[in-house]
């Protein structure tokens, strides 16, 4: 990957639907070049999906959830990924192993999904952080 990829990427994150047009005007390239590196990040798996942020209006939190020592994050993190409230689930360091982010009608959702997470065998502690602001870079 190099800094044309990075730039791209950058307009990306901002906005997933500017048009290739658009990015090759600010970056000064041509649309098929930019056509060309978003379908070959997209291929090596670079770019992962095309996402949107929404504003609805719902409580927003972290969850982060220690495990067992023994307990493969991984197959716990797949799980948790499917519960429906929960955006992204990140396997991370330090003192929690998983977090959560999570976009729930409101903090008795938040509530219900620790208590989700508090009920599989694996995890051992939780820690919940609200988002109280989130801002695009």
């Amino acid at each position: 990957m190099d800094d044309l990829d990075r730039q791209i990427l950058d307009i990306l994150r901002r906005d997933a639907r500017t048009p290739y047009t658009e990015i090759a005007d600010e970056v000064g390239t041509s649309e098929g070049t930019v056509r060309n590196r978003v379908e070959r990040m997209t291929e090596e798996d670079v770019i992962e999906r095309f996402t949107i942020s929404t504003r609805t209006g719902n409580v927003k939190a972290m969850i982060e959830v220690g495990v067992a020592v023994d307990v493969d994050t991984a197959r716990i993190s797949q799980r948790m990924a499917e519960w429906e409230e929960v955006d992204f689930v990140w396997q991370v360091s330090g003192e929690q192993d998983v977090v959560l982010v999570v976009d729930a009608a409101d903090t008795r959702g938040v509530n219900e999904l620790i208590t989700q997470a508090r009920e599989q065998d694996e995890v051992v502690s939780t820690k919940t952080r609200l988002i109280l602001d989130e801002q695009l870079g």
